[in-house]
């Protein structure tokens, strides 16, 4: 080879490169600002929320239901939570920056402009309308709107900022999805859907008061009167035992629709998990290092095995127990 075809040849390399870079570049931004408006809908959460829509559809048909409106109901659960997460990371913008739990959110970091995430979660609300009225049924579309509406107005923008009861209240938007997913299958709303949800809304603030304990300067320095900011350690502890405490006992309603199965399940969860919430409060009270995280991971485990052990119990078909009268 001469030089001169030996020039040609990494001429033609270096300008390959070149042309490719660009292209490179180009998908690298494309990636990072589809993951930027992915992150907006914070999808730890919607992952939860998904968990305990699945469980109530099987308990609401006592078997498995078609796995075509199983995924219609979740692929607009998905939009409903998405639209409500998005709708929420732009009213609370101000608050995300100064807290450092929440300061890489992609309004923070000016990877999505505020006007396109409005946008977004506005579009995302509207589509999972649309998603559950022609797939599924009005009612389950309905109830997808109301919570995105009550999360925003009622918690997000009413009682967030005003009272430590935010997350008590507020939580109820987090309860929607096993309502919606009952009404999935059955097309009404009947005595089992509201039990589910009161698990979850009895469970909501254990869950975040144990956050809120960590997080404690976080939400002080950005002025949410989260419980743990506004009460003593041990009133908040013996407030995480309390609702454990109705918690636990609220999943055992569930026992005349469902075997022994999930009975046992409920109970053996709950007595781990008071044991946890009790160990706090010991701990709060002899003035040792608490780790309430500790209880914030387990909580969402607790939730996992009892919803889990539903969906089991109702694709099982087992008998159910009834009423003991």
């Amino acid at each position: 080879m001469s030089l001169v075809d030996a020039a040609h040849e990494r001429s033609d390399s270096t300008s390959a490169a070149d042309s490719s870079a660009p292209s490179a570049g180009g998908l690298r931004r494309v990636r990072q600002r589809a993951g930027a408006y992915v992150a907006l809908t914070k999808p730890q959460v919607i992952e939860l929320l998904l968990v305990t829509t699945i469980p109530a559809m099987f308990l609401a048909a006592r078997t498995i239901p078609s796995p075509w409106l199983i995924l219609a109901t979740l692929a607009g659960g998905t939009m409903a939570a998405g639209s409500a997460n998005a709708l929420n990371c732009v009213i609370d913008a101000d608050i995300d920056k100064v807290m450092n739990r929440t300061k890489r959110r992609p309004l923070v970091r000016d990877s999505v402009p505020r006007r396109n995430a409005l946008v977004f979660g506005l579009v995302l609300g509207a589509g999972s309308f649309v998603m559950l009225y022609f797939t599924v049924n009005l009612l389950a579309a309905v109830l997808a709107i109301a919570t995105i509406l009550f999360y925003i107005f009622v918690y997000t923008l009413g009682l967030k900022r005003r009272t430590a009861q935010n997350v008590v209240w507020g939580g109820a938007a987090g309860c929607m999805p096993v309502v919606i997913g009952w009404a999935a299958v059955t097309g009404t709303v009947q005595w089992p859907a509201f039990v589910m949800f009161g698990v979850i809304f009895f469970w909501t603030p254990p869950h975040t008061w144990a956050l809120g304990m960590k997080y404690r300067e976080d939400y002080k320095r950005a002025g949410v009167p989260m419980l743990p900011v506004v009460a003593t350690a041990e009133h908040v502890a013996r407030q995480i035992v309390i609702y454990s405490w109705v918690m636990v006992g609220w999943t055992l309603l569930l026992l005349p629709v469902t075997s022994w199965l999930y009975a046992t399940f409920a109970v053996l969860a709950g007595a781990w998990f008071l044991f946890y919430a009790h160990s706090l409060q010991r701990q709060v009270r002899r003035g040792v290092e608490t780790k309430p995280m500790s209880l914030f991971h387990r909580s969402n485990t607790y939730l996992m095995i009892v919803f889990v052990a539903l969906a089991v119990d109702s694709a099982i078909g087992l008998p159910a127990l009834g009423l003991p009268f």
